[in-house]
């Protein structure tokens, strides 16, 4: 695994790996804890989180990631839940944050991963991470190899709470089998120690840890990035063969691409490439040859730029934890780029059906692991699972965990689905999600979202319309390309609420809109559009860390631009306003 030390690349060994994780088990043991207690780990994406993790699995303690951008309230409901004895925290930061909330928690030694200097670190009750953590250890420790064969399939692993888009988190109980069920039935992919991957997903999230897992089984390097923002530069310097990430990550890639193509001649070049690779593909499909002169100049025109913006290198791109959508699959498909979409959820630990290089459809996230049965309710739809990787129980919540289960025994996952003819499975929506009108008509939001953020003027868009008589969408704009439509078509601004209050620009995302309504069911088509002057942002609430929409939270803080927009008659056309 490689790191970000003083701004420089540095590398830690295999060796050098194990004697850190022998070292923190010792510490573990030497503090008290046994099989079965729980260590909150409330860090960013850094190698400690995963010497940390491997500590406890092979110890028999039970990790407790803490997204490290929960409030203290948050955190405090987690480290009580569990009753953590132990925190590892990354940084001054989150020390304080814990601090605040200790005493309400069983929390009895906190350890800082960053060299702290001065007050509150006084070798006690808080210490540093490098006090006890060493490269010294040379050969294989006896009893650390013991204790962590000595760990069964039933033993919990870890307790992962879910992010929280509605609700209280629920404390997902994953055992040391259901872990490892997942990675046997992965082994489709050739993944070896040529290879490598950036773990910039918080690790806190089950996907990101499945990577880091995944990459240690095959040998592949891990660069841990810890910030979102500096995954573009990281993408660059390591120039990963492997690609995890959320279909928030491909649209801002491909934004990029746009904002750099510009206007013109460039633009009609780069037009031309899409519909050559888009030729090209359809030829493919159909058993084809085609034509190798346009694909050449297409790359040079366009793809080698997309691949490039990957650092060059990729040759494997997955995509999981919210719908890709066809349109955005299709514009990497016709760039050559092809995304495995998968799908999975922390109780499945976590992929339940995945797209492979040898059976890959877009529209669907892929046909379920071997040892994951599939089956979707005839009553509505609900995609439900068994399997040995399937979670038992939410922890110390029994209720919630019956809820969770069918009388037969399948987990219900909560979303809509269906399974085609040749095993490929498909995502309609969430079941949670789902609007109903006052007309009684249910709208599955997710599809309507994806199609406008197909969009490259849209970065989010949030359907709305639950017990109202018509849709509506709130759509935050791409601010840099958005502006450089309103220079390109004489539309003057000097802040982002008059911009999006212009009529140019409003008539414009009611075409976008309009266009996408043609597409829709009579009950589905947006009548109205709230343009806000913000994009949606895990910092100011909107998205969950794992960049998963919090509809809620966008319903109370437009709640009334909302009202004002429904009020009065439901509008025979499409219709925008905006928050200024």
């Amino acid at each position: 695994m490689i790191h970000l030390c003083n701004g420089e690349w540095a590398g830690i060994s295999a060796r050098q790996l194990y004697s850190r994780v022998v070292t923190t088990a010792r510490a573990l043991t030497q503090w008290g804890l046994c099989k079965g207690d729980r260590v909150a780990i409330m860090a960013e994406n850094r190698p400690e989180w995963a010497v940390v993790d491997f500590a406890c699995l092979a110890s028999g303690v039970v990790d407790v990631p803490i997204y490290p951008t929960l409030t203290a309230e948050q955190a405090a409901f987690i480290l009580k839940d569990s009753g953590a004895r132990v925190a590892f925290v990354s940084s001054s930061e989150q020390l304080e944050k814990l601090r605040t909330v200790r005493g309400e928690t069983a929390i009895e030694k906190i350890v800082v991963m960053d060299e702290l200097d001065g007050a509150g670190i006084d070798g006690s009750d808080v210490v540093r991470m490098s006090s006890f953590v060493s490269d010294g250890v040379t050969g294989r420790d006896a009893g650390f190899d013991a204790a962590a064969g000595a760990i069964t399939p039933d033993d919990l692993a870890t307790i992962i709470y879910t992010s929280g888009t509605t609700g209280t988190p629920k404390g997902v109980m994953l055992t040391h089998g259901n872990l490892a069920a997942n990675l046997v039935s992965l082994q489709f992919y050739d993944w070896g120690e040529a290879d490598s991957c950036i773990s910039f997903l918080p690790l806190s999230h089950i996907t990101a840890r499945h990577l880091d897992y995944v990459c240690f089984t095959y040998g592949a390097l891990i660069a841990y990035c810890p910030l979102f923002d500096r995954l573009p530069q990281t993408l660059q310097e390591v120039k990963p063969t492997l690609f995890v990430g959320v279909p928030r990550v491909y649209e801002k890639v491909r934004n990029g691409v746009e904002e750099k193509i510009g206007a013109g001649l460039k633009r009609k070049a780069c037009e031309w490439a899409l519909e050559a690779g888009k030729k090209h593909r359809a030829e493919t499909l159909a058993g084809k040859r085609p034509e190798a002169l346009d694909w050449k100049l297409a790359d040079k025109l366009l793809f080698s730029k997309v691949l490039g913006a990957f650092g060059g290198r990729t040759r494997n791109f997955i995509s999981g934890g919210a719908p890709l959508g066809v349109r955005l699959a299709e514009w990497y498909a016709d760039c050559g780029i092809r995304i495995h979409e998968g799908y999975g959820l922390t109780e499945t630990s976590p992929v339940i059906a995945i797209n492979t290089p040898g059976e890959h459809r877009i529209a669907t996230v892929g046909k379920p692991l071997p040892n994951v049965e599939v089956r979707t309710s005839a009553e509505d739809g609900e995609i439900e699972v068994r399997g040995p990787s399937i979670f038992r129980s939410y922890w110390q919540n029994q209720e919630e965990t019956a809820k969770a289960f069918t009388a037969d025994g399948w987990f219900k996952t909560g979303d809509i689905g269906e399974i085609d003819a040749d095993g490929y499975l498909s995502i309609t929506d969430r079941k949670k999600d789902l609007i109903k009108t006052s007309g009684g008509k249910f709208i599955a939001p997710q599809p309507i979202e994806g199609h406008l953020r197909a969009n490259v003027l849209v970065a989010h868009a949030a359907v709305l319309g639950d017990r109202r008589n018509f849709p509506s969408v709130i759509v935050a704009p791409h601010f840099p390309l958005l502006e450089s439509w309103a220079q390109a078509n004489n539309v003057e601004f000097h802040s982002r609420g008059e911009l999006i209050a212009h009529p140019k620009v409003r008539a414009m995302y009611d075409g976008i809109v309009a266009d996408m309504n043609t597409h829709l069911a009579r009950y589905e088509k947006i009548k109205k559009v709230l343009l806000v002057p913000d994009e949606f942002s895990i910092a100011t609430g909107e998205l969950t860390p794992s960049l998963k929409l919090k509809r809620r939270v966008l319903e109370q803080k437009y709640k009334a631009q909302i009202e004002e927009m429904y009020a009065g008659p439901s509008p025979s056309v499409t219709e925008a306003a905006s928050v200024s």
